[in-house]
């Protein structure tokens, strides 16, 4: 089954992050409070350490560059926004202090950016070995208790990210494969762990960046690797 590693690492999101909702019911504010500025300052150690993979500045400040102009152009950031909103409308609790999008958007920019999300999609696609995608799941189960119980349902949402992002690299995994070298792959996670930065930022109440709209940063790496 070629997708079976993207529809483990998918039901480990959506297990970790029930048992941290099950968790967040038990916690006083101030308990939450704390949880939520560690969890905040593992975001930002994970983006320091992805951002060191880079080798090409350029590549990484014009990925930045016209990423962040194509995604404010599509202004995805009001999009998911949005849709947060529409959920979290259906969806009754009791503790409104973190949005549906928020927990959304964090969790999928962590659980995407990295090289074990690209490499384990493209193992799976072109050998049918798993193994990279399930050691994954466990590192995302475990890391979806902890944003969970802090960010609430808005986690387990980025399970179906998840799916279709390793599992369309997966089915693809052909054609994209002369494409992602070493390299690239290493800018693509520079530049998305520039991202998780900006993710650790927010969550620490410094800034109010509005971190969906540089996503598609993340992809231009394939694009200028070529060229430089």
């Amino acid at each position: 089954m070629v997708l079976l590693g993207s529809l483990v690492n998918s039901a480990a999101i959506i297990l970790g992050g029930s048992i941290g909702l099950a968790l967040k019911k038990g916690l006083s504010d101030r308990i939450a409070s704390a949880v939520m500025n560690a969890l905040a300052l593992c975001v930002l150690y994970i983006g320091v350490s992805g951002i060191l993979k880079g080798e090409n500045i350029l590549i990484t400040i014009l990925s930045m560059v016209f990423g962040t102009l194509v995604g404010e152009w599509i202004d995805l950031d009001k999009k998911i926004n949005q849709l947060g909103d529409e959920i979290e409308s259906r969806v009754s609790s009791e503790n409104k202090e973190h949005s549906v999008s928020n927990g959304f958007v964090t969790a999928s920019l962590l659980f995407c950016v990295g090289a074990m999300a690209i490499v384990g999609a493209l193992q799976s696609g072109l050998t049918g070995n798993h193994d990279t995608l399930f050691a994954k799941s466990l590192i995302d189960g475990i890391a979806a208790i902890v944003m969970a119980s802090s960010l609430g349902i808005g986690v387990l949402l980025s399970a179906g990210l998840i799916l279709v992002y390793e599992g369309g690299i997966t089915l693809f995994a052909n054609v994209l494969a002369p494409l992602l070298t070493d390299s690239v792959i290493n800018e693509m996670t520079c530049v998305g762990s520039l991202l998780i930065v900006g993710l650790a930022l927010n969550m620490l109440k410094l800034t109010n960046l509005k971190i969906m709209n540089y996503a598609p940063a993340v992809f231009f790496p394939i694009l200028f690797g070529y060229f430089m």
